[in-house]
């Protein structure tokens, strides 16, 4: 059920009040809505904003995670791409022969992860290419490349839409008001293009969304109402994302993006049935092509009738435009079903499509995928180059510069600010964020906790003197049994999908403690053989199986696409590229009982991992114990890739074995949707 006020962006101040030191906690569905909401008028709704960049900074875990990625192939991307040689590069100057996505692409992770991090070499790189955007404006408006749409009269808008997201980093972290002054003139001038030369083109018709959601932005941050019926156009225009029970596109990526289109339109049109279809678009690319453990789908690069196996997998660029379409979500509905999902796919998908140090990824990564090879696999994957699963720093010119908005993004929205003056917990991992006061005071909310390897989550709120505020805490969708304690005496049990607020007249220092309990639970994926996933509170598992990296060439044309252009300076033999194939049985069935429960599960606590990188087979901090029996005929298929799940009558080895589990996050090689050792009575479909 949606609700009938929705969110926006305002002026963000935690307002200390004298009344009572009471401590007020409630369970609530939604954070507050005031009666501004979050938007300027005219625009609708809103329930939670992004605070600027750098106010959440990261710790722990994540924070490693941002650091390998500084040194690893985002980081260093500047040197390495030829897409990005500043030589005739047309974002850089009127002149060049080159110059298309790949720059804003790469420069909205890049510079994120430079803000956060504090990173003055990175800040620097950053800096010039934003100097080169906003000092090479065109007269009429037009930013960037003056490129055309197959040298017809259908301008190339699509590659300007990352770069308005980049812009938008980069004016949270520097005010610099030429961002509103080209970004304005930029909307103007694409309000003077005919409907017939709009957004026509292979990418941008799809995409319109994130041109929407940067006019939204800007209008909250200048109020210049001319630029409003830029959105309805960039709707109108747009190919249809509010179709009943279809979408207008099936490719992976443009799913990924486009599906909240509706939902961005609504902020405009005010309409809520537009909210419903961003959720339609969501579970239509579930119901038929989603029926997997990680969150995302089986679209390969364009989904497929009969192509819905768990051995189907997601590109990295789909990965992380998933997880920006959630947190926009979360910010426009309140809704935490949106948080869940994202966290689903930030534990379970992404670390897995990119090697522990960062420096390579791989274009596809499935729920079951037994062999990570160079090899062309179609007609199994939509694709026929080599190279869509092997890990290279070249795993196509798209992921390869995309990929860095996933966890700098994630980072950003671990914390954000609520319409009535508070802070809401959206994702748990450990941060330190930074809020300023109304009146010139600030507060530090400090988040101490090693989720999603364990179930303790502490905050202390840190102020120079009581200051009384809201403060939300989302309880994840599986954690029943959750218990919020504030100090020593209050404490409240909290509901499963819905938030905890607390209010009072906070005190330097005061402490709250979030338990989340884990336990094991399985989804039943009905639409796929009635195959089985495991999942331990946020984390789904995965046969753990030995890997074998095997080190090639990233050069080499046996295993990589194409597309892959080198600098002519870098050393190709720091960027090496990997295969990796199984060294131990893959082939098993899950034994589970009546309930589809996994028969002697138990859970194998390890030592925390010494560099602070839990997503590794080898490192991990949990293993699971479970039963299983082998599929002798279950292996690799024609064109050598997983084989489909084997059905119910394929005979299964008589002996039972102990199978270990790890979660499936840290699985290069994985198999999380387990055929059933025995048949039995099932539960309903999993529903997400």
């Amino acid at each position: 059920m949606i609700s009938s006020k929705l969110l926006g962006i305002f002026v963000f101040g935690l307002i200390p009040l004298s009344s009572s030191a009471q401590v007020e906690m409630n369970v609530v569905e939604r954070p507050a809505m005031t009666e501004t909401g979050g938007y300027r008028a005219p625009l609708h709704g809103g329930y939670l904003k992004k605070l600027p960049v750098g106010r959440v900074q990261p710790q722990g875990w994540l924070r490693e995670m941002l650091n390998r990625q500084r040194f690893g192939l985002n980081g260093q991307l500047g040197t390495v791409s030829a897409w990005l040689d500043k030589t005739d590069n047309q974002w850089l100057s009127d002149k060049g022969d080159h110059g298309w996505e790949e720059v804003p692409y790469w420069l909205r992770g890049y510079s994120s992860l430079a803000y956060i991090l504090d990173d003055e070499t990175m800040k620097k790189e950053a800096q010039l290419w934003f100097e080169a955007v906003l000092n090479n404006v065109k007269p009429n408006g037009l930013m960037g490349p003056d490129a055309m749409d197959g040298n017809t009269q259908n301008p190339e808008l699509w590659a300007k839409m990352p770069m308005l997201w980049a812009l938008q980093t980069y004016y949270e972290h520097s005010g610099d008001e030429r961002v509103l002054n080209v970004m304005t003139n930029y909307f103007k001038w694409e309000l003077s293009i005919p409907d017939e030369h709009f957004l026509k083109g292979l990418w941008q018709e799809k995409r319109g969304s994130d041109n929407e959601w940067s006019v939204v932005w800007l209008y909250n941050h200048t109020g210049d109402t001319s630029i409003l019926p830029l959105i309805d156009k960039l709707h109108r225009c747009g190919v249809d994302w509010t179709m009943h029970n279809d979408l207008p596109n099936w490719h992976g990526v443009n799913v990924a993006q486009g599906f909240r289109e509706p939902a961005t339109y609504y902020i405009y049109n005010g309409n809520e049935q537009l909210l419903q279809c961003a959720y339609d678009n969501h579970n239509t690319m579930r119901k038929r092509y989603g029926q997997v453990p990680g969150g995302m789908y089986g679209a390969d690069e364009n989904a497929r009738q009969g192509y819905t196996d768990p051995r189907q997998g997601a590109e990295t660029c789909a990965v992380v435009e998933q997880m920006a379409s959630d947190e926009m979500l979360m910010g426009i509905t309140g809704d935490p079903f949106w948080a869940d999902h994202c966290e689903q796919v930030a534990f379970n998908t992404l670390p897995a499509a990119l090697t522990k140090d960062m420096r390579a990824l791989r274009y596809i990564t499935s729920p079951n995928m037994a062999v990570s090879d160079g090899k062309n696999h179609a007609p199994s994957i939509d694709n026929s180059l080599r190279g869509m699963l092997s890990m290279s720093p070249f795993s196509s010119r798209c992921c390869q510069h995309n990929h860095g908005m996933g966890w700098p993004y994630f980072a950003e929205h671990l914390v954000m600010a609520t319409n009535d003056g508070g802070l809401c917990t959206m994702f748990y991992a450990a941060n330190e964020t930074t809020a300023e006061m109304a009146d010139g005071q600030t507060v530090r909310l400090s988040v101490d906790t090693r989720y999603p390897f364990e179930q303790q989550v502490k905050l202390t709120v840190h102020t120079g003197q009581t200051v009384r505020f809201p403060l939300y805490l989302r309880i994840p969708a599986w954690a029943d049994g959750s218990i919020v304690r504030v100090g020593e005496q209050d404490n409240i049990d909290a509901v499963a999908g819905k938030y905890v607020k607390i209010e009072k007249m906070w005190h330097d220092g005061d402490q709250i403690l979030l338990s989340l309990p884990m336990s094991v639970n399985t989804c039943v994926w009905q639409q796929n053989k009635a195959s089985i996933s495991v999942n331990y509170g946020p984390l789904t598992l995965s046969l753990r199986i030995d890997e074998r990296f095997v080190q090639r060439d990233s050069s080499d044309p046996e295993i990589v696409q194409d597309d892959s252009h080198w600098q002519e300076s870098v050393d190709k033999s720091l960027w090496p590229a990997y295969e990796i194939f199984a060294d131990s049985p893959w082939n098993y069935a899950l034994k589970v009982d009546d309930d589809n429960m996994p028969v002697d599960f138990s859970v194998i606590q390890k030592p925390w991992p010494e560099d602070n990188y839990p997503f590794s087979v080898e490192a991990s901090p949990l293993e699971f114990k479970a039963k299983g029996r082998r599929v002798p005929s279950w292996g690799l298929d024609k064109t050598e890739m997983t084989d489909v799940l084997p059905t119910r009558f394929v005979p299964r080895d008589d002996e039972e074995e102990e199978i270990r589990l790890v979660p499936m996050g840290g699985a290069r090689l994985r198999i999380a949707a387990f055929p059933r050792a025995d048949i039995r009575k099932t539960i309903p479909d999993c529903k997400e």
